[in-house]
Formats: structure tokens, sequence, C-alpha cells
């Protein structure tokens, strides 16, 4: 009773996630995003050859068109997270699907390389950025039961893009030229629009209006039969009225929550993950010229990248079955930790592989382990900060990944030039991500004991997993307050009932008097099945 209205400035009680329904339609969105923001920066590559003569540049010169796209979808994290905030996440992805559109078009018409930086990289980056981190929050809204399958299907839309965007531009380059394809792939990218509009927030409008109307009927009920039933109808309604205009205006919503950085976990998760990009995307992309270097023909070295992407598309949704279960959810940090060290002694140990077949089994061994950390990157972070502190937290998290993904394969590469040497890189990448995995599990692992030990204060998330904002919980409060101060209108009309039956409880009063009963004050009705003092009903003059 007396449930708080949105539009009111009050917070309408959180809605449970169907985990299904509609929300595979919103999963299927998520797959589609998440392949095109993962995989396009990658496909357009196909496209680098016929830049290069057409622009005379080099081919570092062209690989910043996939940088920049890398660096917008990283970097723009937190005002991704601001607008979101501000605007929900349908209207952000709309507006992100338009621009990674236009960007592409754009960039079919330009006439040097930095016009193709500002559209295709700057403006499609973007336009990427806007999708892919609202429809992240979209899937964490809901899943949550299923939440560690839907991330890991989702997760999936990478590889399977991967393997399909890359064929595509090299028919669309050899039919219609690179203007043609970039015109081609702009349309493909409105397709992000289709993904934007499916993402409608649950529905809390008609849990209001059964409220209001079960309000209604309840006070029918404890009204007597006739004309009072009306008058006390329109009291309880004049009485809310009243409450709501003495309602205080709700403070505005963070744009950015900073709090996250309290909790220890999203720490913890910050630094191994910035640690992890470090050396995790080092072996793929020099995967292929160290094959090559090792007397491997050109188009077995380019199958290598295919095994890892075949394997990748199962691992995912795999990983995210297993991390779905009961006992493992819980402990899902530590299968996280345990996927980074599965990644990291897979690159230690092929450090040295000088052949095609040992080169093959590298790759399977490092698709199943790339899967199962792409899978559950997201679903950590979802388990450390909650639902509702998730938007900052990836946002802020997408930013400082963007300083290790600009330092980590240019540093890399560089390394590669002076030393002339693939074994020490990829010694040098294996090793970060194993201390990124260590990092994560010890550090998990004492912050739990720890706060087994001194329970953490109420104001603070727990890294369990669904945690609230400090301003969602003050606002659950601040309306659980209203709806009791709304039951005293309803309570009002049980003294209806009390006073019909007044003559009925002054004979009770007599018949406990003679036998020793307790005695009443002024004003006390006693109750009927004795006179204890919590079954009193204090009678107000009707």
């Amino acid at each position: 009773m007396g449930r708080p209205d949105p539009e009111e400035g009050q917070l309408p009680a959180p809605v449970k996630p169907p985990d299904g329904g509609w929300g595979w339609i919103v999963l299927l969105g998520c797959f589609v995003i998440t392949g095109f923001s993962y995989a396009f920066p990658k496909a357009v590559s196909v496209y680098f050859k016929e830049l290069m003569k057409d622009f005379h540049v080099g081919y570092s010169d062209t690989a910043w068109i996939s940088s920049i796209m890398l660096a917008m979808l990283y970097g723009t994290g937190p005002v991704c997270s601001i607008m979101v905030n501000q605007f929900g996440c349908r209207p952000v992805m709309l507006i992100g699907g338009l621009l990674a559109s236009a960007g592409m078009i754009l960039a079919s018409f330009t006439t040097n390389i930095i016009e193709l930086y500002l559209t295709a990289g700057v403006l499609t980056g973007l336009g990427m950025a806007l999708n892919f981190q609202p429809s992240l929050i979209m899937l964490g809204t809901y899943f949550d039961k299923r939440r560690p399958l839907a991330n890991g299907l989702a997760a999936a839309g990478s590889p399977v893009f991967l393997s399909s965007l890359s064929p595509l531009g090299q028919v669309l380059l050899e039919k219609f030229g690179w203007r043609g394809g970039f015109l081609i792939m702009g349309g493909l990218l409105l397709n992000c629009c289709t993904c934007g509009a499916v993402m409608r927030p649950l529905d809390m409008g008609m849990k209001r209006k059964m409220g209001k109307a079960q309000d209604k009927y309840e006070a029918k009920e404890m009204l007597p039969i006739g004309g009072k039933s009306e008058e006390g109808i329109s009291t309880t309604d004049g009485t809310k009225k009243g409450k709501k205009a003495k309602k205080k205006p709700k403070k505005g919503k963070k744009l950015l929550d900073f709090s996250i950085f309290s909790n220890r976990g999203f720490i913890i998760y910050t630094i191994s993950k910035f640690i992890l990009v470090l050396g995790l995307f080092v072996p793929p992309i020099l995967l292929v010229n160290y094959a090559k270097d090792t007397g491997v023909p050109d188009t077995e070295a380019a199958f290598l990248l295919s095994i890892i992407g075949f394997i990748d598309i199962f691992a995912r949704p795999a990983c995210g079955m297993v991390a779905g279960l009961k006992w493992v959810r819980p402990h899902v940090a530590y299968l996280f930790s345990f996927s980074m060290l599965f990644n990291g002694l897979t690159d230690i140990c092929s450090a040295r592989a000088s052949n095609y077949t040992g080169l093959v089994i590298f790759c399977v061994f490092f698709g199943i382990s790339y899967g199962m950390v792409g899978a559950l990157q997201f679903e950590v972070l979802m388990a450390i900060v909650g639902s509702q502190k998730f938007s900052s937290a990836i946002g802020l998290v997408l930013l400082i990944e963007a300083f290790a993904v600009l330092i980590g394969p240019p540093s890399a590469g560089r390394l590669v030039d002076a030393l002339k040497n693939y074994e020490v890189i990829f010694y040098l990448a294996g090793s970060e991500v194993v201390l990124s995995a260590l990092f994560l599990g010890v550090a998990s692992y004492c912050c739990l004991n720890r706060g087994k030990k001194e329970p953490p204060p109420e104001n603070n998330p727990s890294a369990g997993g669904g945690s609230d904002t400090e301003e969602a919980e003050s606002d659950v409060q601040e309306a659980e307050e209203h709806s009791s101060n709304n039951h005293q209108p309803a309570h009002s009309t049980d003294n209806a009932m009390v006073a019909a039956n007044e003559e009925a409880n002054h004979v009770a009063e007599e018949q406990s008097g003679e036998g020793g009963g307790c005695p009443t004050g002024d004003g006390e009705v006693l109750a009927r099945d004795g006179c204890n003092a919590d079954q009193m009903v204090e009678r107000d003059s009707f």
C-alpha cells in the first residue's frame, strides 16, 4: 500500500530479472553488438593494402585505424557511463548505432588518411562504444540466475563475427573496392540500431498500477457495506495526495559513481585486469609473423588464427554454463583466476614451439583459455559491484584497460624489432598474465578471510554480487517508510468494525471484570481473545 510513483521522484521497487522471456531477445542483441565491437576493428584490416596504395602510406599508418577504434571502445567508457545514467540504455544505443554507421559511410568519401582516422576511427569507434557498454548493462538487468550463461553466449559473438566479417570484407573488396566495401559495412552497422531498439527496460508501470488497484480493493473490503466505503476511499486517496505533496525532492542521480573505489573487490579486479591486458592480446597479434619466421607457409600461418576463433566460439558458452553451476558461481572469481593462469602458462609453454604441429596445439589451448577469460571477465565484475553500480564500474574499468591496450602490444612490437626474438615476447606476455592470475586469486582469498573475521559496514557492497547503490538503498528505505505511513488511513477504517461491535466488547469487559480480568483505560477497547496489551487497539473518534 502507498507505493511510490517513479514520475514523482520515488524509486520503484526493483523488478526481479526474468531470466528468460524477452531477455533472450536482449541476449541476441547483445550477441550482435559484442560481435561488431570486438571483430569490426580486426575485420577492417583486409582493406589496408588498398588504402596503402590509394593514400601512399605505410602499413603502420593504416594500422592506426584499428588502434583508434579500440582506443575509443575502451577509452570512452566513463562517457558511456554518464550517458547511460543520464538518458538510459536504449537512447544511447540508438545514437551509437547511427554514429557507427555514419562513420563508415563518411569514410567511403575520404580523400586522405587523416579524414579516415576521424571517420572510421573516431566516429565509428565512438558509436560502437555507445552500443557495447549499454548492451552489457541490459544483459545484467534481464538475467540473474542464468547470467553466467548469458554472458558466455553474448561473448561468443566476437569469434563468430570475426570469422564472418573478414571473409565478407574480402568479397566486398574484390567486387566493389574499398569505398564500396566501407559503404556496405556502414549499412551493416545500422543493425546496431535494431539491437538498441529491443533493449526495452523492465516494465515497472504495471506493477505500480496493480498496487493502486489493490489499495482501493483492500479499503473496500475493510469498510462496512454502504456509503461510508466511498468516503473512506476518498479519505485514503486524499491522505496519499497530502503525503506526496510533503515529499522532499529526490536527490539527483550520480552520473558517474566513484564510490565503487571503496570496494576492495573492485580495486583487486581493476589491478589484475590492467596487468592481464598488458599481455593477453600480444600472442594472437604476433602469432602469424612468429609462424612465418619458423618456416610455416603464409596460408597455413593465417589458418592458425582461424583455429583460435573456432575453439573460442565453443569455449565461451561452455565456460558460461560451468560458471552458472550452484557450487561454482559463488567462487567465480577463482575460476576467472584459473582461466588467466591457464592462458599465461599456455603462452610460456609454447614459446619454444618450432614446428607447425606445436603451433596448432598452442592455438587449441590458447583458444580454450582465451574463451574462458572472455566469458568470465564481465560476469566477475557484475558479481563484485552488483547491477546498480555496473554502469559506472565498467566505464572506469574500460578506461583503465585503454592505457594497457596502448602500452602492451606496441611495446611488444618494439621489443621484437629490437631483439629479433619472439620467444622472449611470449615469455614476457605469459608472465604478465600469470602475475595477474596470482594477484587476483591471492588478493581475493585474503580479502575474503578478512571479511569473515571483520564484517564489512552495512553501507559497503559485498563481494558476492547483487549490491545496490547507496542512493538506491536510501530511496527504497524512504519508499518503505512512506508505505508504512500510508497504512494509517487503512488501519483507521478498522475502527469502523470495532465501533460496530462496541456493545459486545463492553459485555466482554464486564465478564472479564467479574472474573478478575485486566482493567481497561479510557479510549481503549478490549480485544476478543483476552486483555493482552499487544492486542489493544486505539479508538479514534469517528
